[in-house]
């Protein structure tokens, strides 16, 4: 019965590996959805394999699955700073892991005790389904703390903006200013619209108010509709200043908000332990009650 299922499981790797190979000599078409989003600007285009390091073995990976992700997880890959290919790196590199370990302890239950493989193999393919979702699920679970960073980010290229308008800079040459101060995500992101639209040859509060909308920033679709007004002469500075400190004190609001929460949470927590020690006390009591 075990050389049984070591034929199967040769032939499935040797049917898995001649899978991989055809895949390599079909040629990648793009899905229609993602080329009409490319066009209208909401979708970069995939460029070629040019990562460098393991990030080429996740590149090699999502073009030849055509592999994408979800709105809801690319905005938290923008907000962090990590590119797809490093995405799937990580999901690659979680499905061996999970592949690996129980592959290796079902080969020494199989020298040592002559086990079967039958259990091993079905739980490496498990492990290997959680490992490769298992940054999804991590991304996922840090997405308070991103949006959180980045608001902070935001509110402090706000104050750059004020800065550069106090020293009487255009609305324009404000944004570009402030953007170039900084290398975080958001910062970055800003600094990619603006270029665009610069190159473009068009105002960019449209595409910043855009790109709020992408990454799920009220504030930065206000600093677009303030500065907007700079079309029609108005003075902007004190319109940034009073949004700052409104945005500021939604956001220490939201940050006190979320410290009484952890609060609530860690003060339950503590009286468990009190609760423990009055059990002690009382049931040796109720015991010799319900006993007599």
């Amino acid at each position: 019965m075990t050389g049984l299922w070591v034929a199967i499981a040769s032939g499935v790797l040797v049917a898995g590996g001649l899978w991989a190979l055809a895949g390599v000599f079909v040629p990648a078409h793009p899905r229609l959805s993602d080329a009409l989003r490319s066009l209208d600007g909401q979708l970069e285009p995939v460029a070629a394999v040019t990562s460098a390091g393991p990030d080429r073995v996740g590149a090699w990976v999502r073009v030849r699955t055509r592999g994408t992700v979800d709105e809801r997880i690319a905005r938290e890959l923008q907000l962090r700073s990590i590119g797809l290919d490093r995405f799937y790196t990580w999901k690659v590199a979680g499905a061996l892991v999970g592949l690996a370990l129980p592959s290796l302890l079902g080969l020494v239950l199989l020298v040592t005790t002559g086990a079967s493989l039958l259990l091993p193999l079905l739980l490496s393919v498990v492990l290997g389904l959680i490992g490769f979702f298992a940054p999804d699920i991590a991304i996922g679970r840090g997405a308070k703390t991103t949006t959180s960073d980045a608001v902070e980010a935001l509110l402090t290229f706000m104050d750059l903006v004020t800065l550069e308008r106090l020293a009487n800079s255009s609305a324009t040459q404000s944004l570009h200013a402030a953007a170039a101060v900084s290398d975080q995500a958001v910062f970055v992101a800003i600094r990619d619209s603006l270029q665009r639209s610069r190159l473009e040859q068009r105002a960019p509060f449209a595409d910043l108010k855009k790109l709020g909308e992408q990454l799920e920033l009220p504030a930065l679709c206000d600093i677009a509709d303030v500065m907007k007004l700079d079309d029609s002469g108005a003075s902007l500075s004190g319109a940034l200043r009073a949004r700052v400190k409104e945005l500021r004190d939604a956001h220490l609001t939201a940050a006190k908000i979320e410290a009484s929460a952890v609060s609530e949470r860690m003060t339950f927590l503590m009286v468990v332990p009190s609760l423990v020690f009055a059990l002690l006390f009382l049931i040796p009591p109720l015991l010799r009650i319900l006993g007599s």
